[in-house]
């Protein structure tokens, strides 16, 4: 077989060999398809799954963990919530509206096809430094094009589907340039009792496709996203797929009435490798063969072949199993939503995967070739000679600056920079169950059905996402172990209670073992911290190969393990605001309060000084645990919370005050024996900023010192316009409309 034939499916000789040997001959032009397709990095995980077995993934609250389509917690007796992350990065850089949108209509669909009604969208997302635009040769595309196509993209399909986009993250680093992340998690309630899964229940069941019509688009998509990109990256627009929100729409209420009904025993998503990838997931989960027959496939062009139709991935279709006295029943519903329907194959005896065409088979494969038997890689790995050079780093040696223009180059960062120009252009309260929006540290959502008023608990949950990706760079174990922290503590700092995590794992090129060595470092830390956290790692993904192939040097990405965390509130009404909430409260900072400061990977080292370096300290995991009791154990005495991170402490005082309707003036005392700098813009210590009234005071403090936590009341809010900020030897006062306008335009000055 030739080399540039098998390159085109993804796969090397090597794996053609084992092809040969698994199957006992030669595999057709379609069955390479489909090897290409199953035994890509993005569907079979051959260099990362071995890496992935550290992570702890039960708990007494999980009911289904990683494995299916998503994973599953408890949040009362009766009620759970499904949710995952989904990396859609590579599509979203060659066709950034469309790329978005669709990452968004698969992670939904993943959720729909547990059981669960999608009942809100999060988006954590990756881009070029926009400040760099035009200056960057190499066909490198402007950051500013791909924002905006994503956003209206991410926009367009969750108001059109009527999923409501309720938090998520954006950052700005020129190392994204060529490769910008697009990671959409989606979260949906159940009733505990009626958890669907991807499979059959006996031989027979007849395999039915529901949702839209099959066409060319995304053929090849996930090979595309299991390689790097180079110059030629505009010739695979034709691999990024096309959706359709309003066929979305009615494929949910389809899905939602045949589960309902009791009319369908198992459902999957039509996702990566389409057809092909649907029906061989089936059959290895149910432990059967699947027999199907294309010509029964409904088309939306003409001139298919079995090739094109197998490896389509056409958007808004689903795959249920579903006993024969049931077909007519689940046809005639799909057909009143407007749905495309047909029995497309049925489960069998012999645990293959047999194609027809018109009579003709096409395909015959054991299906345990297909899906279990991809070649597992345990790839070379080694420590990355940057590392000698970054942890050398000495902060003393830096020259001091002044610090009023240092606290304004970190709010106009476009990463520190309010991202109300993004999020606005979300529909975040689309079902008004939206209880904390965009913009605070955790969103916020009551547990309502809105079609089924009885599905109605007291809970809410929690969402929060987080990812620095300059600190796993920097250093992978630590760096990670704080992502999960911080994904964590954005949870508890709510009034929630951590209940579990969902990663997408975004990383370069694996062949290279400087980052296969990031990897592994960083997949060990993440276990760790979840561990010792009490959070399940439940779902997730990995997206691979995110390098540029430029003439003179190739560019990986910062490893980026982003981190959805989800918690569970007693009640809506419980959840603590991230913002101050009254005039003359004080403002008291808790957690590693007397901890020496370090700016090592921090958003001010790199806005000030032009710098990514640093060793990144360990995290006191022990701190995040008791800072968590005492959050959780008080919320009821703690007007507002917010914990201090990219931009560090000067940054979070300020944003508490930018954040509500209100702009508070602050009165500002911090004793320090260390450098003003770096006390003010550190990120690495566990450290939450509550305000608190005067009678409760002395009763917080009381109960820190008891727990081993720090409090140190730093200032007030206060009826002014003013920053008043004494810190060590340095005095500032600044009109603080001024910095919050700073912070408010910054970002969007760009696009308008």
């Amino acid at each position: 077989m030739e080399e540039k034939i098998l390159s085109a499916h993804g796969l090397n000789l090597e794996e053609y060999k084992r092809i040969v040997e698994l199957i006992k001959r030669e595999p057709n032009e379609i069955e390479l398809g489909i090897f290409g397709a199953l035994w890509s990095e993005h569907c079979s995980y051959k260099s990362s799954k071995a890496f992935l077995k550290v992570f702890p993934t039960d708990a007494p609250w999980v009911l289904q963990g990683p494995g299916e389509n998503a994973g599953v917690v408890e949040i009362d007796d009766k009620y759970a919530v499904a949710f995952k992350i989904e990396s859609h990065n590579h599509p979203s850089y060659i066709e950034p509206f469309h790329g978005a949108a669709t990452g968004v209509g698969g992670i939904i669909r993943d959720i729909l096809s547990m059981g669960a009604r999608p009942v809100c969208a999060f988006d954590s997302l990756r881009f070029g430094d926009i400040r760099k635009d035009d200056k960057r040769g190499n066909n490198i595309k402007n950051a500013k094009g791909i924002v905006e196509g994503v956003v209206k993209g991410i926009g367009f399909y969750g108001n059109c589907i009527g999923v409501p986009t309720i938090g998520g993250e954006v950052v700005f680093d020129e190392v994204y340039s060529g490769n910008p992340l697009v990671n959409a998690f989606c979260l949906g309630i159940l009733e505990k009792g009626k958890i669907f899964r991807a499979r059959a229940t006996k031989l027979g069941q007849k395999l039915v496709m529901v949702g839209s019509s099959t066409g060319r688009d995304g053929i090849h998509g996930a090979t595309m996203a299991s390689a790097e990109f180079s110059e030629e990256t505009e010739d695979k627009r034709p691999n990024v797929q096309i959706g359709d929100p309003f066929f979305g729409k009615r494929l949910i209420e389809c899905t939602l009435e045949v589960m309902e009904k009791g009319l369908i025993e198992g459902c999957q998503d039509f996702g990566a490798a389409g057809l092909a990838g649907s029906t061989s997931e089936f059959g290895a989960k149910s432990d059967m063969g699947v027999r199907v027959y294309l010509e029964n496939v409904p088309l939306r062009e003409e001139g298919m072949t079995p090739y094109e139709i197998l490896l389509s991935e056409s958007q808004e279709r689903m795959l249920y199993s579903v006993d024969e006295e049931n077909v007519e029943e689940v046809l005639k519903i799909a057909k009143w939503y407007g749905l495309e329907a047909a029995v497309i194959g049925e489960t069998t005896d012999t645990k293959r995967l047999e194609v027809f065409y018109k009579g003709e088979k096409v395909v015959d494969l054991p299906i345990s070739a297909i899906v279990d038997d991809a070649p597992i890689y345990i790839r070379p790995r080694k420590e990355p000679e940057y590392l000698k050079e970054t942890k050398s780093f000495n902060q003393e040696e830096l020259p001091k600056l002044d610090l009023k223009e240092s606290i304004k180059k970190v709010l106009a960062s476009p990463t520190i920079a309010s991202k109300e120009w993004v999020y606005t252009q979300y529909d975040y309260e689309v079902g008004i169950n939206t209880v904390v929006k965009p913009g605070s540290d955790s969103a916020v959502l009551r547990i309502k059905w809105a079609v089924k008023p009885e599905i109605n608990s007291e809970k809410a949950v929690a969402i929060s996402s987080d990812g620095n990706g300059r600190w796993v760079y920097l250093n992978p174990y630590e760096g990670a172990k704080r992502v999960v922290a911080e994904a964590v503590r954005n949870v508890y700092i709510s009034g929630a209670k951590p209940l579990a995590i969902t990663d997408c794992l975004n990383w370069g090129n694996p062949e290279n073992p400087e980052i296969m060595w990031q990897f592994e470092q960083a997949t060990k830390g993440m276990a760790d911290a979840c561990k010792k956290l009490n959070t399940p790692v439940i779902s997730g993904n990995v997206s691979l190969y995110n390098e540029t192939v430029l003439p003179d040097k190739r560019i990986n990405i910062y490893p980026t393990p982003i981190l959805v965390a989800v918690g569970v509130l007693n009640r809506p009404e419980d959840a603590i605001p991230s913002f101050y909430q009254n005039i003359g409260d004080n403002i008291v900072l808790i957690g590693d309060v007397d901890k020496e400061p370090t700016i090592n990977g921090s958003e001010f080292l790199k806005e000030v000084y032009g710098k990514i370096e640093g060793d990144i300290p360990p995290i006191d995991l022990d701190m995040e645990l008791r800072l968590k009791d005492f959050i959780l154990e008080n919320s009821d005495k703690i007007k507002s919370a917010h914990d201090v991170s990219d931009g560090g402490l000067i940054t979070a005082i300020l944003e508490k005050a930018f954040k509500g309707e209100k702009t508070f003036g602050l009165d500002i005392n911090i004793d320090t024996k260390y450098r003003e700098d770096f006390e003010l813009f550190d990120e690495m210590r566990s450290l939450i900023i509550i305000s608190v009234s005067d009678q409760d005071l002395e009763e917080l403090k009381d109960k820190a010192n008891k727990m081993g936590i720090g409090f140190k009341v730093i200032g007030r809010t206060i009826d002014d316009d003013k920053l008043k900020l004494k810190i060590g030897n340095e005095y500032i006062e600044e009109d603080i409309v001024k910095l919050k306008e700073i912070w408010k335009k910054s970002l969007s000055n760009y696009f308008n």
